[in-house]
């Protein structure tokens, strides 16, 4: 059986750091080991959790929802489907997030557009008056 290993060691061996290990922990996605003697000794499939976490996070799941695939991985009564359906959904958010942003990046071509002198003062800057012009009409 591996050794355990203290939070150091654990952040050190997962590629964050210490306080990646205690926000986990206050967020109740890790648990805190009791102390043994002066220090928390963690066991080491810990390792795997940190990582698993902080993949989800890369693609694009809340720390809340990597905790809800963590949970669906120990449950007996899943199945890969709910894994599935939770990646599904990510990807229908993320496709509305660029969808999103795609109108965004358009609106903000059609401000730069306004700007044909880029000597003119501040006071008489066309981007400025559209930002103001689009404010109200809402």
């Amino acid at each position: 059986m591996k050794e355990s290993l203290t939070i150091g060691k654990l952040a050190t061996a997962s590629h964050v750091n210490v306080e990646t290990i205690r926000f986990y922990e206050r967020k109740g996605i890790l648990k805190q080991p009791k102390k043994v003697g002066a220090f928390r000794h963690y066991p080491h499939h810990y390792i795997a959790r940190i990582k698993f976490i902080k993949r989800s996070q890369e693609l694009g799941f809340t720390l809340k929802e990597a905790g809800e695939l963590l949970s669906l991985s120990v449950k007996s009564q899943s199945k890969c489907g709910d894994v599935l359906e939770k990646t599904e959904e990510k990807i229908h958010e993320i496709e509305k997030k660029i969808k999103d942003l795609k109108e965004m990046k358009k609106s903000l071509e059609r401000l730069a557009n306004c700007c044909e002198d880029r000597s003119l003062p501040l006071s008489e800057c066309p981007v400025l008056e559209c930002f103001m012009v689009k404010g109200k009409e809402k």
